[in-house]
């Protein structure tokens, strides 16, 4: 396997780097991305990820970098699809 690139693979690593971070470690993780990618590089890759990011980390990320709040869960759409579920 060829080795990790930064910019080629970022898709990869920027969801992978703040899969386990939360309000305690967000400064330092998010920090550490900082250094190699721009906050719209951080913002797209965590948006459209299917990696299990929490709810809080892109939380934290809009407030961070003062955008519109986005979530990788949401609630309402659960309940929509048990629903339509229970309606078949």
């Amino acid at each position: 396997m060829d080795k990790l690139d930064a910019q080629r693979d970022k898709n990869f690593i920027i969801p992978r780097a703040l899969y386990a971070s939360d309000s305690l470690t967000f400064k330092v993780d998010i920090q550490k991305l900082e250094n190699i990618y721009t906050h719209s590089e951080i913002t797209d890759a965590l948006k459209n990820t299917t990696e299990l990011i929490s709810n809080e980390v892109c939380r934290l990320v809009a407030e961070r970098y003062h955008i519109e709040l986005f979530q990788r869960f949401s609630h309402d759409n659960r309940e929509r699809k048990l629903a339509a579920r229970l309606k078949k």
